[in-house]
C-alpha cells in the first residue's frame, strides 16, 4: 500500500496532504534500488560461500581427485627419472667406455629447461605449484628420454662398426648363474680364508659343484692351459684389444694353448685345485695388463636390477674361496 504524507498547518489548524516532488521520488526509488541490490548481494554471498550446492560439492570432489592424481603422477615421474639416471650412468660409464666413445655432455642432457617461462599460463591455477612442478618433471623426462634414445642409436651404430671387437669383449659370466645364487665374492680387499689376513682379491668367485661347465666369456685365443701355483688348473685367454681373462681352480681343462675359442664355448670344468677351500671358479678380467673388476663385464647376462643385486652379493666378505 502506498504511503500518504500529511503536514500540519498551524494557521488553519488542519493537516494538509503533502505530495513529494519528482526529485524526492527519484531519490526514494534510488535508495530502494540500492538497498535491494545490497540485500541481494548479501544473500548471493551467503548462498555461494556458505550454502554448498551439489554442483559445488561435485567440483570440490573432482578437484581433490585431480590433486591426488597429480601427486601420484609426480611420484611416478620421480621413479622414472631415477631409473633413467641409472641408464644414463651405464651408458656413459660402461657402454661408451667399452666402445671408446665420448660420454654425452651433461649440458646436452639438461638442455631446453632454461630461459622463458613456458609454464606462465599455469600460474593462475588453484594448485599452481603442484601442476607446474609435475609439468616440469614430465618435460624433463621427455627430453632426457629423447637424448637417451639418440645416444643408444649412436651406441648401436658404434657396436655395428665394432662387431668383431665386441665379440672379443668379456660380456657374460663364466658359469651359468641366471639366479645369481652362485655369486660368492667380488673384487677388492677380503679376508683370506687360509691365511686369515686381509688381502686383495683380484677377481670374482662363483661357488659351484665340481664338474660344473666353465665357459669362455668372449672370443679369443688360449694362451695358458695348465697348472699354476696358487691357481691350480688355470686357463688364460687373450681376447685381443687389450683384454684377457683367467679361469682358475679347475678340475679339468678342455682346451689347449693356441686354440681359438668363441664366447659361450665350454673350456673347462669347475673344481677346487690349487689354493682353494671349496669347489668354485675364480674369474679375472685384465685390461692393458691390469686386473679390473669383472662385475662390469656381464652386460649380456644381466639387466639393471640383476646388476644391482650382483653388486650387493659380491660385497659379501664371508664367502671367499681362495
Amino acid at each position: 500500500m502506498r504511503k500518504i504524507y500529511y503536514q500540519y498547518d498551524p494557521n488553519r489548524r488542519v493537516y494538509r496532504r503533502v505530495f513529494p516532488t519528482l526529485g524526492q521520488r527519484f531519490i526514494s526509488w534510488m535508495w530502494r534500488f540500492l538497498f535491494s541490490v545490497l540485500l541481494g548481494g548479501v544473500f548471493f554471498i551467503i548462498y555461494w560461500f556458505i550454502i554448498s550446492t551439489p554442483q559445488v560439492e561435485d567440483l570440490l570432489v573432482e578437484n581433490s581427485r585431480l590433486q591426488s592424481q597429480y601427486r601420484v603422477l609426480s611420484r611416478k615421474v620421480d621413479d622414472a627419472l631415477l631409473v633413467l639416471h641409472d641408464i644414463e650412468e651405464r651408458d656413459d660409464n660402461l657402454y661408451r667406455v667399452l666402445l671408446e666413445a665420448d660420454p654425452v655432455p651433461e649440458v646436452a642432457r639438461k638442455s631446453g629447461f632454461n630461459g622463458t617461462n613456458r609454464y606462465a599460463e599455469l600460474n593462475d591455477m588453484s594448485n599452481a605449484d603442484l601442476v607446474v612442478n609435475t609439468s616440469q618433471k614430465v618435460d624433463m623426462l621427455s627430453r632426457k628420454l629423447y637424448m637417451q634414445t639418440r645416444s643408444f642409436n649412436e651406441v648401436v651404430e658404434l657396436s655395428r662398426e665394432q662387431e668383431n671387437r665386441l665379440a672379443c669383449l668379456p660380456a657374460i659370466q663364466p658359469v651359468s648363474n641366471k639366479d645369481l645364487k652362485r655369486t660368492a665374492s667380488g673384487y677388492g680387499y677380503r679376508n683370506d680364508p687360509i691365511y686369515h689376513v686381509r688381502r686383495f682379491h683380484h677377481g670374482m668367485d662363483f661357488a659351484c659343484d665340481t664338474g660344473t661347465p666353465v665357459y669362455a666369456t668372449a672370443n679369443g685365443k688360449v694362451v695358458y692351459a695348465k697348472w699354476k701355483s696358487g691357481f691350480g688348473n688355470l686357463v688364460e685367454i687373450d681376447h685381443g684389444y687389450g683384454y684377457k681373462t683367467r679361469y682358475a681352480h679347475l678340475s679339468k681343462i678342455l682346451v689347449k694353448e693356441g686354440q681359438k675359442v668363441v664366447r659361450s664355448e665350454e673350456i673347462a670344468k669347475a673344481g677346487s685345485t690349487g689354493k682353494s677351500t671349496g669347489p668354485h671358479v675364480h674369474y679375472e678380467v685384465w685390461v692393458g695388463n691390469k686386473d679390473v673388476n669383472p662385475i662390469n663385464y656381464y652386460f649380456m647376462d644381466l639387466d639393471a636390477e640383476q646388476y644391482e643385486e650382483m653388486v650387493n652379493l659380491a660385497e659379501n666378505h664371508g664367502k671367499v674361496f681362495d
